[in-house]
């Protein structure tokens, strides 16, 4: 059955006292550290029992992040995943189990053309879990989003912004703004905002024009110590802030006429996997699928 997220609709916030920290070790190469984000609100003797745990993983082959999310301050332990890959399902399943979490939504912030999503195979394997997609991306799913929509686990929350160009359906997960939800806040772009560049716009509806303006509307409009987790990496980078790359982005920078200059010369290879991933994505990562199955 398919559920929509009302925008009005969220869970009521307790307020926290946190305190503001980000711990970035490397612990294995495909799995980066495990962060505790707090904020600060009021008297700094004061401490908050609500933490967001977050993990950055890595899929090598298509250099994809998938973001493990958790409140560890619910008893629940309620989870996420934003663009899980299929390929690393399994991984992050054993991770989660070890973690002692509940995973409840596998998410991904556009129907992508290089990876066929882990949503999919997810939802055979943890059942309850629901799968979550923009409504504008016209892909199956469980959840679909639109503009505004929060998406919460426990006590903490994404809100959903439109930010298409990449493709027509692509959206930024940012965390709240609150003093109780996660300082500084994360912006999760999907393919609209990579560290010092950007996704492609020459296919999946994609324009140069409006990708520009989504990211100048709807992410550099986000305080400047915000973090951006973008969907890959291909020169060993795994986060930025909305003000590095204001200042530091080679494409995002330029006016917008220089942009789509810059974006109509690319001139990038076709994608080897746009084939087989975008079919597989439309419906949730499963295929050959018989016509009774419910995603």
């Amino acid at each position: 059955m398919v559920t929509h997220f009302s925008r009005f609709q969220h869970l009521l916030l307790q307020p926290r006292l946190l305190s503001s920290h980000q711990s970035r070790a490397l612990q294995h190469p495909l799995i980066r550290t495990l962060t505790v984000i707090r904020s600060v609100m009021g008297s700094s003797s004061s401490s908050s029992s609500s933490k967001l745990l977050f993990r950055q993983l890595f899929e090598k082959e298509s250099s994809t992040f998938t973001y493990l999310l958790a409140d560890v301050s619910n008893p629940v332990k309620p989870a996420l995943l934003i663009d899980p890959v299929d390929k690393t399902v399994d991984r992050d399943l054993k991770l989660i189990n070890e973690l002692g979490l509940k995973l409840v939504y596998a998410m991904n912030t556009h129907v992508h053309a290089d990876h066929v999503t882990g949503t999919g195979l997810l939802k055979t394997k943890v059942p309850g879990v629901k799968s979550v997609i923009s409504k504008a991306s016209g892909s199956k799913a469980d959840m679909f989003l639109e503009p505004g929509d929060r998406v919460s686990i426990g006590d903490i929350y994404l809100e959903v912004r439109a930010t298409p160009g990449h493709t027509a359906g692509c959206v930024t997960y940012v965390t709240g703004e609150e003093a109780d939800q996660p300082q500084p806040r994360m912006a999760f772009t999907g393919d609209a905002v990579l560290i010092r560049g950007c996704g492609r716009t020459d296919f999946q509806g994609g324009s140069s024009d409006q990708l520009y303006e989504s990211v100048h509307s709807q992410i550099f409009t986000l305080p400047k110590d915000t973090l951006i987790y973008p969907a890959h990496d291909y020169k060993g980078y795994e986060v930025s802030t909305v003000g590095e790359e204001m200042q530091h982005n080679p494409r995002l920078t330029k006016d917008k006429e220089t942009f789509k200059s810059i974006m109509s010369n690319l001139n990038l290879a076709y994608p080897k996997m746009i084939d087989v991933a975008v079919p597989a994505n439309m419906v949730c990562g499963l295929q050959d699928l018989p016509p009774q199955a419910n995603l």
